[in-house]
């Protein structure tokens, strides 16, 4: 297929396309030439155009296949859908991937060269889209109505004008939006991206559009929502548009500032459901299909996410030597305390503030925090200690979330975080704590061998080991609070087994609720 290529000169400027078009390609008449518009054979700067009467403007590009060009399309084998068809129509589930009708950059390959495959007597219909009464993105996957005479053609097309065809999509999009609503914005062509739409005004070219959704099904961290959609105007890219709108983009579309994953490789959007009377006898017609396997597949991805592991216990039980056999079983891990001894590093976080705050009252001459005088003045003073650790402890659960990110990201099943004082500082109860608690671990150990072992690793005498312990909450409280108590009341040996017997017990919870959450997804493909 040729297709003619002009630019609009400055005496051109204003002219409506229809009559520039017969004066640049006299060998056909205008209102062939405004047919050919009407089809889908023009665009003017790489976007579709079908009004004739559309003003230009100078430099603008406009490419055309001419009308010669109409029963050049040709009959391509390729894989096709077929959901249901008879004499005047049919209707198929198109594949996510596949353009819907020849354009300018796709010429062939297209749903349409399929279609002629499977129905000949589309041929016998005008222009590069016989048949197609309305469209579906490229990478959009579902339903689609195929007129197969010319006569069902222009009843179903008024039947999608008049808006007396019911459509249904299933959408995959991120965060969570209301349980259900309405959104009424215009949406013209972004004035900033020549392949965009957005919502604007409709005094500087925004037409009316309406959406509708409810919720179906959420993440348990509120990440991942599946919602149907029914749209009751047909713009382009509306319901990508107006989710993104509402601050909640589709997994996948990043062009409307949805994010790409490897589960989510385009827009996760399915034309699910459509209901439409039949144009030669108005009999209703109602037809659904589940979305294809990457759309489910995406929602398990991303609903299974990371398990967030705390390890806590009281000091002395063995909490970093566990958490180094975790990290040795190949677990992302975090210390809180080595968190903090980095922020209390000469020029870090909480030095500057311990600075800025108390002078150089806890300073050695080195200008280095002096922790033992720091220590002593929060055994001693309420007021210093909980100021200190109310700001230390914001920065480390900074330092803690960002570790959580990039644990999800690089796709960790489970990542582990050390944090002692974590019911102690209420951590458990935070206003800003993740929808979905983390799976909490407390290391036991009796009172006595702890006390021994911090003897001999830092020189602690008994009373000043009690000291510390009188800060935190007594072993039994943690253990009633936990997900999982382990025992370290034997060597390291024991504790590294102990440490495998819990990593072999996060996958199973993993496998237990892949299992559940794939069930639950299965239920919802299923038509309502």
């Amino acid at each position: 297929m040729d297709y003619l290529l002009f630019t609009v000169p400055l005496e051109a400027a204003g002219q409506r396309l229809d009559r520039f078009l017969s004066l640049h390609v006299p060998e056909h008449s205008r209102a062939a030439l405004k047919k050919a518009v009407e089809a889908g054979q023009c665009t003017i700067d790489t976007s579709p155009v079908s009004n004739g009467a559309t003003k230009l403007k100078a430099g603008q590009k406009i490419s055309l296949l001419p009308p010669a060009g109409m029963s050049s399309l040709k009959a391509e084998e390729g894989e096709l859908a077929i959901v249901y068809h008879d004499a005047h129509l049919a209707v198929v589930n198109k594949a996510a991937g596949l353009t819907v009708h020849p354009c300018p950059s796709c010429p062939e390959g297209t749903l349409v060269h399929r279609l002629l495959a499977h129905f000949p007597e589309l041929a016998q219909q005008e222009g590069l889209r016989p048949g197609i009464v309305h469209r579906l993105d490229k990478d959009t996957s579902g339903l689609l109505v195929v007129a197969l005479s010319e006569v069902a053609r222009l009843r179903l097309s008024e039947a999608f004008a008049g808006r007396e065809v019911r459509k249904e999509y299933l959408a995959l999009v991120q965060g969570l939006p209301p349980q259900e609503g309405e959104i009424e914005e215009p949406i013209g062509r972004d004035p900033h991206s020549k392949v965009k739409m957005t919502v604007l005004p409709e005094n500087r070219g925004g037409k009316a559009a309406r959406t509708a959704w409810r919720v179906l099904w959420h993440s348990p961290d509120a990440r991942c929502t599946l919602v149907a959609v029914r749209i009751f105007t047909g713009r382009t890219h509306q319901i990508r548009v107006h989710m993104a709108h509402l601050g909640h983009p589709l997994w996948g579309d990043s062009l409307y500032g949805g994010t790409k994953q490897a589960c989510a490789q385009r827009q996760m959007l399915h034309a699910w459901r459509i209901r439409f009377a039949h144009p030669m006898t108005a009999q209703p017609l109602e037809f659904c299909c589940p979305p294809p396997p990457d759309m489910p597949a995406a929602a398990l991805a991303l609903a299974e996410g990371l398990r967030r592991v705390i390890i806590t216990g009281n000091i002395g039980c063995g909490k970093s030597t566990l958490t180094s056999h975790l990290a040795a079983l190949g677990l992302p891990t975090f210390s809180a305390d080595a968190e903090v001894k980095r922020l209390y590093e000469k020029k870090a976080a909480a030095w500057e503030f311990l600075r800025l705050r108390f002078g150089t009252r806890f300073m050695t001459e080195e200008d280095e925090i002096n922790r033992p005088a720091l220590a002593e003045a929060m055994q001693h003073s309420s007021d210093i200690r909980h100021e200190v650790e109310s700001y230390v402890h914001t920065l480390v659960r900074d330092a803690l979330e960002l570790f959580w990110q990039q644990a999800a990201a690089a796709g960790a099943h489970s990542a582990v975080a050390e944090v002692p004082l974590y019911y102690e500082a209420s951590w458990n109860k935070a206003a800003s704590a993740p929808a979905v608690e983390p799976f909490v671990v407390v290391v036991c150990c009796p009172l006595a061998l702890r006390h021994a072992r911090l003897a001999a690793t830092r020189g602690w005498s008994a009373d000043y080991a009690a000291q510390i312990e009188a800060w935190q909450w007594p072993e039994e409280r943690k253990a009633k609070q936990a997900n999982y108590c382990l025992a370290n009341d034997s060597d390291t040996a024991a504790l590294a087994m102990q440490a495998q017997k819990l990593y072999n017990h996060l996958i199973t919870l993993r496998q237990k609720d892949s299992s559940e959450l794939a069930a639950r997804l299965a239920a919802l493909w299923t038509p309502l």
